[in-house]
């Protein structure tokens, strides 16, 4: 029996990619622009420092993940789901998302080389706490979803750019700003 979560107003947003790719500047971009109402689930807080989980197939912030979104979509809430999402060990995860959300999907992948993710990482606040040598391992080319029509962002499109196609493709306009 398939279980519906969300409305049909509802949106889901999942934003992929390698590390230091921008998924998460995107996804706090949307939110600025559009305001309350908007629920960001990120891989990163929920895995790293809710479970301090390594990233391991069926490790069990894939299950928080899920159920965090799932709660999200059914009190209202549009949301985004950000993170690296290896496709082997999220794809049948995000499939289920997929398939139960009532409302409208949107799906992406950003592509951008290793060399732009080392240049990007070195500008984060974290850039102290990994390297070059754990990127490298942590490092998918392409890592698409099979099966799942994911737009490929590519990596000199602009943040604003790549915001307001997200917000465009979603339907997403201003939403309750300081409500």
């Amino acid at each position: 029996m398939r279980v519906t979560i969300g409305s049909a107003d509802s949106r889901l947003i999942l934003i992929r990619g390698n590390s230091a790719s921008g998924k998460s500047s995107m996804a706090a971009g949307i939110r600025e622009r559009y305001g309350r109402g908007l629920a960001i689930v990120g891989q990163d807080n929920l895995r790293r420092t809710v479970l301090r989980e390594r990233d391991i197939a069926g490790g069990a912030n894939i299950g928080l993940i899920d159920q965090t979104a799932r709660y999200c979509l059914d009190h209202g809430f549009h949301t985004i789901v950000e993170g690296i999402l290896y496709a082997d060990h999220y794809g049948d995860m995000l499939a289920a998302l997929r398939r139960d959300h009532a409302g409208r999907t949107c799906c992406y992948y950003l592509d951008v080389s290793f060399e732009e993710s080392l240049r990007r990482h070195a500008t984060k606040p974290q850039a102290a706490e990994y390297g070059a040598a754990e990127m490298r391992d942590w490092y998918r080319d392409l890592d698409l979803l099979p099966g799942v029509a994911e737009y490929v962002i590519p990596a000199d499109l602009s943040l604003d750019q790549t915001v307001h196609r997200i917000m465009t493709d979603a339907g997403l306009g201003p939403g309750r700003v300081g409500v």
